[in-house]
């Protein structure tokens, strides 16, 4: 089979890998479609760490093509997403279902083979917990495969109480950030505000409808937010860009008792001046999200169909043998998201 491998930093190939055989207790996908997260760039960049000669890609939807021993509620034939964590299902964390921080966890794409593989030999250890779930029927699985960040963007939502009525300023307007727009809307956010330098985001956040987009270079961010709020401020406040200079001022945005949520991940060792006080009389929740719950991909594979816009996030397609482009599209800012398409999967 063919499959894209991270050798290091700066390099990734395409290759010839044998095709996964299945033991007990696994199953194996035909994939069909696998995007890149903003995770796998900054691997890319030196800024995480993956293992050198895993396949990366954890935002995947593919078909059941053969079932090990002893694995029960799966067929051939099934088309599917992953929750892409391996939990321990025995530490705190996993205990009162929040797998997605458990203490030993590993990741497809990171620990393990992802999806940038044309098929994907799914750990038995992640078939036991129950993170293999159904795609609806009238979901195509190109779409299907965005479940993953958009789980992500559902956890970051609950953390922030984002619902019916809540204001939400989301700091950055790349893919993630514009998924937090359409995603608080699909949940009825009242007033959003997007912050975001680049003239054709600020575009599609208008298109997809945020109520006020601000180009931080040139408006009066706090000002404009503080406004359109009647001077308190938002509820919550999602910064979406790993630009350590740009959570202080995310700070000042929200209102007193609100949150504040690091959805982005940050390059290491940076560190953010902030006034204490600031938290402190303000009663403001200071946070960050990463990942989901098993619950959560269960929620959002089922309304991901009518969340608006859903079907724009995906821009740049590819094909395996062009799998290394998806990275320089994402590195260059080309459009939003990048995925890795394998034709004719969701017909089998």
């Amino acid at each position: 089979m063919r499959a894209t491998i991270f050798h290091e930093p700066g390099r990734v190939t395409v290759e010839d890998r044998p095709q996964p055989a299945v033991g007990d207790g696994e199953v194996r996908l035909r994939v069909a479609a696998a995007s890149l997260c903003a995770s796998d760039v900054r691997v890319y960049r030196g800024e995480k760490h993956a293992a050198p000669g895993v396949v990366p890609g954890h935002e995947i939807a593919g078909v059941v093509d053969a079932i090990g021993a002893g694995v029960t509620g799966l067929a051939e034939g099934d088309r599917v997403i992953l929750c892409p964590i391996v939990a321990c299902g025995q530490c705190r964390f996993c205990l009162v279902g929040r797998r997605n921080r458990c203490v030993s966890r590993k990741t497809l794409g990171y620990d393990l083979d992802g999806g940038f593989a044309e098929w994907l030999r799914v750990p038995a250890e992640l078939v036991r917990l129950g993170h293999v779930f159904p795609v609806p029927a009238d979901l195509p699985l190109d779409l299907a495969a965005l479940t993953e960040p958009a789980a992500c963007v559902l956890n970051s939502l609950e953390l922030c109480a984002v619902g019916p009525g809540t204001s939400l300023a989301i700091v950055g307007a790349g893919p993630m950030g514009l998924m937090h727009l359409i995603m608080a809307r699909a949940v009825g956010a009242g007033t959003i505000i997007v912050s975001e330098p680049v003239p054709e985001r600020r575009e599609i956040a208008r298109r997809w409808g945020a109520d006020l987009v601000l180009d931080p270079a040139q408006d009066d961010v706090l000002g404009a937010v503080q406004s359109a709020t009647a001077g308190y401020g938002t509820d919550a406040v999602v910064v979406s860009v790993g630009v350590h200079a740009a959570v202080p001022g995310a700070i000042d945005l929200v209102r007193k008792q609100g949150v504040v949520n690091l959805f982005a991940g940050f390059p290491p060792g940076q560190t953010v001046p902030f006034d204490p006080n600031v938290i402190h009389y303000g009663e403001i929740v200071l946070s960050g999200s990463q990942n989901a719950t098993s619950d959560q991909y269960r929620r959002t594979v089922a309304m991901l169909r009518s969340v608006p816009h859903i079907d724009e996030v995906v821009t740049n397609r590819y094909g395996i043998e062009h799998a290394a482009e998806a990275y320089s599209s994402r590195l260059a800012l080309d459009g939003l998201k990048s995925l890795v398409a394998f034709p004719g999967v969701d017909a089998v």
